[in-house]
């Protein structure tokens, strides 16, 4: 069984990047490392992995990994922080497992 993970990234400039991977730490390391010079986060290293939700459907990782990109910053804090209370949402984000 595969297993997906979103996952949001703290730059260097205290914007966040959200993504999806089946890899967290691989792909941690890939922006971490700049293989891709044209990525948002080759110019805003050094970086801090700051949450993730593990998923065993890819569908459903896509659906939160949009819905977070869509969200607020205050919103996305408030996931990272485990303020769950604060947020306005699904239950998906109610099972989360923070770094």
């Amino acid at each position: 069984m595969y297993f997906y993970y979103v996952y949001i990234i703290k730059c260097f400039d205290n914007s966040y990047y959200t993504g999806i991977t089946n890899n967290t730490e691989k792909r941690f390391e890939e922006h971490q490392m700049g293989y891709t010079k044209d990525s948002y986060t080759y110019k805003r290293r050094p970086l801090i992995m700051e949450f993730y939700q593990e998923f065993n459907d890819v569908l459903q990782a896509i659906y939160f990994e949009k819905k977070i990109k869509g969200w607020t910053r205050a919103k996305k804090q408030a996931l990272i922080n485990g303020n769950y209370d604060k947020l306005n949402c699904t239950s998906t984000a109610l099972s989360v497992t923070s770094q």
